[in-house]
């Protein structure tokens, strides 16, 4: 068996499966208490949403590069907002460490993983050799003197 045909189902089905596990432990903070934070419940529940949003057209089919830059969005979105609420705060919320545990090491985990094998998954498409094409022929007429008429 081919492990080039094997590669893309493998990366997609994997990419899908920490899309939805970010967006799973965004939707368990969101009902267990995040959803009275002012703007930041909101945040969450999109998060969520667009995750398992964009991991069931993952596991549908492989996506188009528009599609897998929006995974990588939702991926760094998190991420991003992660660091802000540690440090600057996110619309006046601020946490500390790695609270609420074990969420937030998991969530860094996963949102980590869907950017590393989005990734890989670039690197191996971009890299498949191209169809193979018959090679060009030069036209009888050409290899005479005369253009045909």
């Amino acid at each position: 068996m081919n492990a080039r045909r094997l590669l893309s189902p493998t990366l997609r089905t994997a990419t899908a499966a920490t899309l939805a596990a970010g967006g799973y432990i965004h939707a368990q903070l969101y009902i267990g208490g995040y959803r009275f934070i002012h703007v930041v419940g909101s945040l969450f529940l999109l998060q969520a949403s667009a995750s398992f949003a964009l991991a069931a057209v993952l596991l549908v089919g492989t996506p188009p590069p528009l599609l897998r830059i929006a995974e990588a969005g939702v991926a760094l979105g998190a991420l991003g907002g992660f660091t802000a609420s540690r440090t600057v705060g996110v619309f006046g919320f601020t946490e500390t460490g790695l609270q609420p545990a074990p969420q937030a090491v998991l969530s860094i985990l996963a949102e980590t993983g869907t950017l590393l094998l989005l990734a890989i998954w670039q690197v191996t498409m971009t890299r498949q050799p191209r169809a193979a094409r018959p090679p060009v022929s030069t036209p009888d007429w050409a290899t005479t003197r005369t253009p045909p008429t």
